[in-house]
């Protein structure tokens, strides 16, 4: 993992840690709620923007999906702005776990950390 300023493993922090509660606990609004009004999504199937697209690929997750993350790479873009490089599992309670690559923009509105964009691979 990159050695990263404080400031910018802790606005990352900000918005992963509630999405990783929300998408354990199966609430789509909530996942979505971090997520700024005009976010870029690219999960595993087509693209949308905004948040209620998030709230709709979530919805349609299985119950009893978890998400674990592990930050790989933090740079500062801009004073509001910081990428995030992760590795995340999801775990399932009737299938394998998923690990897939997460790229992530945070961007500081007012004063809360937001995904504006965000877009999974599968590399394996």
């Amino acid at each position: 993992m990159t050695t990263a300023a404080p400031d910018e493993m802790a606005a990352l922090r900000a918005v992963l840690d509630p999405w990783k509660a929300a998408v354990g606990a199966h609430e789509p609004e909530a996942v979505a709620s971090v997520f700024t009004e005009q976010a870029i999504f690219q999960g595993l199937h087509p693209y949308t923007v905004g948040r209620p697209g998030v709230a709709e690929y979530y919805a349609a997750q299985p119950l009893g999906m978890t998400a674990a993350y592990t930050i790989q790479e933090v740079r500062r873009l801009g004073p509001d702005l910081v990428l995030g490089y992760l590795s995340v599992d999801f775990s399932f309670t009737d299938r394998p776990t998923l690990t897939v690559y997460l790229t992530v923009i945070a961007r500081r509105v007012v004063d809360t950390w937001l995904i504006d964009h965000y877009q999974v691979s599968q590399l394996d």
